[in-house]
């Protein structure tokens, strides 16, 4: 908690106990989300990690991982009239923050485990926009293991959340049918810097979120996705660093949502 709240580096739990597993690792996270409860901070919602599947078997991963978001950690940004969504970000008590443009889901009904459909999957959507999850690792060099990854917040820092698009019935077929395929281009001070698409994050965001219920289903006293919960579907594009004094441009290519800019500060 301490290395979250200041900006310090700590040593990785898994390298200081080679017993420290998932198991032990969800205990810590369910720990910290109540003691920022206690502190007056929601969760609201759920991030997910490792929503590649080429990676599962070398990390020894059986599901992706997720880690709580907080009210204070989560900000809704509007767009001047015309112009691209953007917002200022300061990188105060960050250690070597890095950043994610991702699909971020709005649940309108709980998500029953299990599904591989996502047009099923979307039935309990109620919108979908684009954002940018800033990540920042406590562990020197960025060296940890999925249980570390866990009980560090999932290195969780802030998740700034673009225009939402309804997802309405008529439309869910094709939106499902969009979400594997669409692509993003991530620039920097307006140079591009990294593509992505729909395909990284769980060969569609859509099962990535269908995928999530089902892991969640799989531990005991964890509560499913439910309304209103918001659900940030995993990295399109590799996570990037950045420093202060940089613009960070996310443009999608294929699915109707708008560009996202994020202007960082100290």
């Amino acid at each position: 908690m301490a290395a979250w709240e200041h900006g310090q580096t700590t040593t990785a739990l898994s390298s200081r106990d080679i017993e420290f597993d998932l198991d032990a690792a969800y205990a810590v996270e369910a720990e910290l989300a109540r003691m920022r409860t206690v502190d007056g901070h929601a969760t609201v919602g759920l991030k997910v990690g490792y929503a590649n599947k080429a990676i599962w078997r070398a990390l020894k991963l059986e599901t992706l991982v997720w880690a709580h978001m907080y009210d204070d950690t989560v900000r809704f940004v509007g767009p001047p009239e015309g112009s691209p969504l953007n917002t200022a970000l300061s990188l105060a008590n960050m250690c070597a923050p890095k950043i994610e443009p991702e699909i971020v889901f709005a649940m309108k009904a709980p998500l029953a485990p299990g599904l591989s459909d996502p047009i099923a999957i979307l039935q309990s959507v109620e919108s979908l926009a684009l954002g940018f999850e800033i990540i920042d690792c406590p562990f020197p060099d960025w060296k940890f293991q999925p249980a570390d990854f866990v009980a560090a917040f999932g290195l969780h820092r802030a998740l700034l959340v673009g225009e939402p698009r309804r997802v309405d019935e008529a439309h869910v077929e094709s939106l499902a049918e969009q979400l594997p395929r669409f692509t993003v281009r991530l620039t920097r001070d307006g140079q591009l810097v990294d593509e992505g698409s729909g395909r990284n994050s769980l060969r569609s965001p859509a099962l990535c979120l269908g995928e999530l219920a089902s892991a969640l289903s799989r531990r005991a006293g964890v509560e499913p996705l439910g309304p209103g919960d918001l659900v940030s579907s995993g990295t399109l594009t590799e996570s990037q660093p950045i420093a202060a004094g940089q613009t960070w441009t996310a443009t999608l290519d294929g699915l109707d949502l708008p560009p996202l800019t994020v202007h960082t500060t100290p």
